[in-house]
Order: structure tokens, then sequence, then C-alpha cells
């Protein structure tokens, strides 16, 4: 029997019905909310072409948007790689048989889970110069930060990935006589991280928007060159709000998408059988009626 029709009953003509006009209340009610906010804005005229006419200049781009996209990229793409080495890292050491090693690292994923990014960001920044004398670069806090925070919930994402997976799974490799390292890693990580990747690419989107919080120490990324300074130079925070808002739209639908594509094809490879090519005298070998 499939699952489907035990979870989930097929709505009839009249549930049909009143989705129907619930679907149109609420596209009524969010089209008129985008109209006030539209009118709103133009009666503060935030409209005004003045205020646009700077993102028609290409030194603007050059000079402020660029740049700040560019360093905002740069931390996320090293805070991504280390986040999931952190994670997996971790996630394996709570899974450990071994207490000396299962403790610590919950200790060090509870904590850095609770304490806020922001202030893990302010303790790197300000507080690592008092232990090594040496200046804290803005990009290393910041991806320090991200990776903290974010490699932890990530740790937690695959420790339950991992236990998600039939035990069947693991006593089979056990029973061929695989060690635990073989069964982690051949067995139980690749379907985890495949099973997990939508909460991994939620967590990834988030960490490419808490890059912003790096502008508080001086970071030069979207929000701070993109918005702060742009603003200041033009007076068009709202305008140059939108215009960021929408790159990070952009960069994080680029993401998602890319993550659906390696999604989709981890299924297809995990799905198709891999045929092998017989040579003529093995399949002459293969008496009718039987397969390879």
């Amino acid at each position: 029997m499939s699952t489907d029709a035990v979870l989930y009953d097929h709505p009839g003509p009249r549930a049909r019905a009143r989705n129907l006009v619930l679907t149109v209340v609420f596209a009524v009610l969010f089209v008129a909310l985008l109209f006030w906010i539209y009118r709103q804005f133009d009666a503060k005229g935030q409209w005004a072409g003045p205020l646009w006419r700077p993102f028609l200049d290409g030194s603007t781009w050059t000079s402020y948007i660029l740049p700040g996209l560019l360093g905002t990229v740069e931390a996320a793409a090293v805070a991504i790689v280390l986040s999931m080495v952190y994670g997996l890292v971790f996630s394996i050491g709570r899974l450990s048989d071994h207490w000396w090693l299962r403790v610590p690292s919950g200790i060090v994923v509870e904590f850095f889970r609770a304490v806020p990014l922001l202030l893990l960001m302010f303790f790197i920044f300000y507080g690592v110069p008092f232990l090594t004398e040496q200046p804290m670069p803005p990009f290393w806090a910041v991806v320090a930060g991200l990776t903290l925070y974010n490699g932890s919930v990530l740790a937690e994402a695959f420790r339950a990935g991992i236990r998600a997976v039939p035990s069947g799974q693991s006593e089979a490799g056990y029973a061929i006589g695989m060690r635990k390292s073989q069964v982690m890693r051949e067995i139980l990580i690749p379907q985890a991280a495949r099973s997990m990747l939508p909460i991994i690419v939620s967590q990834l989107v988030v960490l490419v928007k808490d890059t912003a919080l790096g502008y508080i120490i001086g970071y030069t990324e979207l929000l701070q060159s993109g918005v702060n300074t742009l603003s200041a130079n033009f007076g068009n925070v709202v305008a140059a709000a939108i215009v960021a808002a929408i790159i990070y739209i952009a960069l994080n639908a680029t993401l998602t998408a890319m993550a659906g594509r390696i999604e989709r094809r981890t299924r297809r490879s995990g799905r198709a059988p891999r045929r092998t090519k017989l040579s003529p005298d093995a399949a002459d070998a293969i008496a009718p009626g039987q397969t390879a």
C-alpha cells in the first residue's frame, strides 16, 4: 500500500473550491499589501529618479556594490567549506563510542550553538588579540564566527541524519566484517548527507546572510559597502537596501539551485544500476534463459 493514501487524503470538490477561494483571497491581500508599501514609499519620494540614478552609473557598481559582493562571496565560500568540515568532524565525535571524545565534542557543539553569532565575532575580533598580541583581520574574524556557529548547527544536522539511517544498514556492514570507520564512511555518511541536504542548504543560506554581521567589526561586505557607504554618499538608503536585498536573493537562489541540481544527480546515481560489459567468451558461456 502506498503511504500517500495513508498520510494524505486528496481533497474533494468542496475542499478544492475552498482552497481556491482562500488562495485568491490571500493573493489579493498580498497584492494590496505590496501596493500600500509602494504608496507609502512614493509619498516619501523614495521612487524619485535622482535616488535611483546612481545605480545606472558603472562607477557605483565598481566602487561600492561589486567590492562588497566580492567580500560577501569570499567570506561565505571559505566559511561554507570550513563549516562542512567542522560539522562532519564533530558529528562523528558526538557519535563516538569513547566518552572522552563524545563528551568534549558535545560540549563544544552545544556551547557554540548557544552563543550568539555577533558575540562570537566580537570576541574573536577584540578578544583574540589580547591572547596573540597580534591584530585580528576582520575577514578571519567573520569566517571564524560563521564557522563555529554554523558548523555546530550542521554537526547536529549530520548527527540526526546519521541516526536516521535504518540500523539494518550498519548491521549489514558489520556482518560482512567492516569496521566502524568504514561503515561510517561508506554507508552512513553518504545516505545521511543525501537525506539532510535540504537542511544543509537552508543553513548555508543562513550563513550567506549572516556575513552581513561583519560590517559591525569593519569587514567590507555587501551591507557595509553597498548600503551604508553608498547611501552615505548619495542619500538613498532605501534604494540601496532594495538593490542589496535583490542581490542577496539572487545569491541565495543560485546556491539553492546548485544544491537542487546536486541532489537530483545523487538521486539518479543512487538508483541507476551499474551495467557491466561482458566479454564475448563470457556471453557465450551464459546458457539460454539465464542472465548475467
